[in-house]
């Protein structure tokens, strides 16, 4: 049975367009076209789509506020298409956050040699929602700080100073490096991160987690000496690795072919700690479309490293953290709740001289 989609965008012209784009798949089929948000209420009704894709600035109603109703209501899986500006990149973190599924940038049919493999990206991003675990209710506003049994001061400087705990995560993993995050105290070892997103989004996105954790966290310039209580982001742009360098560790980054289809790859992030950080590393995998990022943890793994995957349960799409447990890359598989107390209990551990598998 082919995947249902509905599209709501104000332009006829991009309705057209991404009407022919989706239905050049042969399992999806856009079974309607609305032009503002009260008439897609309507066809909602009728059509019962599988997957929406929803332009932002539309007459009537605004995409945010059709949204949010929307996953209140309905909850349904949603893709963003909006133009992809720093102003943008900020309305889609919102939308994310409200429980859109993913995003992706407008299509522009001046240029047909990119019209292709945008046409392969939406359909992979349209099966992938297909698929999502939907909330009945958007998670909005800040959250609360949880309440920690780890107080400042209580991990070693010798430990600070050797873990290194790289990320990798996409479709969904906006929200859930945020939850992570701001679920683990201000001292912790160097966080490394690797989020599919645009290189317009990925500054918005650092300032947003900064704003919500304890950690300091900041988008990678590259040739940053990594430190404690630090979190860095890989630019949209560019691969990123750690490598050391006179006694300590710092971040490259890199415009080398995608890798996975990906550029910045959690793959390459995993492999250069694999090398440069061996058993000292603690590798993390989240939600997301694909198989980006199993075969470096796999590395990570073989050098000693202890690794963590998000469940199935609490994933948006679980394709990345399934990849990764079915080549034996993974120690443990928790829900997105209980990710942060497990890597703290496993840094607890290492703190009191366990092995990494201990």
């Amino acid at each position: 049975m082919s995947i249902k989609v509905l599209i709501v965008d104000d332009s006829a012209l991009m309705r057209a367009l991404l009407t022919e784009i989706i239905n050049g798949a042969p399992d999806i089929d856009v079974v309607g076209a609305a032009p503002d948000p009260i008439a897609a209420r309507e066809m909602i009704k009728t059509l019962n789509p599988d997957v929406l894709t929803l332009d932002v600035e539309m007459p009537r109603m605004d995409g945010l506020e059709f949204l949010d109703r929307l996953m209140r209501l309905r909850p349904m899986p949603v893709i963003m298409i909006s133009s992809l500006t720093a102003a943008g990149s900020e309305v889609t973190l919102k939308a994310l956050e409200l429980g859109a599924v993913d995003y992706l940038a407008k299509p522009r049919a001046e240029n047909l040699s990119l019209l292709q493999d945008y046409a392969e990206e939406i359909r992979d991003k349209i099966r992938a929602a297909s698929s999502a675990r939907m909330k009945s209710t958007a998670r909005v506003g800040v959250p609360s700080a949880p309440t920690l049994a780890h107080p400042k001061g209580s991990f070693s400087t010798r430990l600070l100073s050797e873990k290194v705990i790289p990320i990798g995560a996409s479709t969904g993993g906006t929200e859930a490096i945020k939850d992570v995050l701001a679920a683990l105290p201000g001292e912790m070892p160097p966080i490394v991160m690797v989020q599919h997103m645009p290189d317009t989004f990925t500054p918005s996105f650092a300032r947003r987690l900064d704003r919500l954790s304890r950690l300091t966290v900041i988008e990678a310039q590259g040739g940053e000496r990594l430190h404690p209580g630090t979190a860095y982001l890989a630019p949209g742009h560019s691969h990123m690795r750690v490598r050391k360098s006179g006694g300590g560790l710092v971040l490259e980054l890199s415009q080398e072919e995608p890798v996975n289809r990906h550029r910045p790859s959690a793959d390459v992030l995993f492999w250069s700690v694999a090398e440069q950080v061996r058993h000292h590393g603690l590798g993390v995998i989240l939600t997301g479309m694909g198989k980006d990022g199993a075969q470096g943890l796999l590395s990570m793994r073989k050098a000693g490293a202890w690794n963590i995957a998000q469940d199935q349960a609490s994933c948006v799409v679980y394709g990345m953290p399934r990849e990764a447990a079915e080549i034996g890359a993974v120690d443990e598989v928790a829900s997105l709740g209980d990710i942060a107390g497990s890597i703290l209990a496993k840094l607890r551990m290492l703190d009191k001289g366990a092995s990494p598998r201990g």
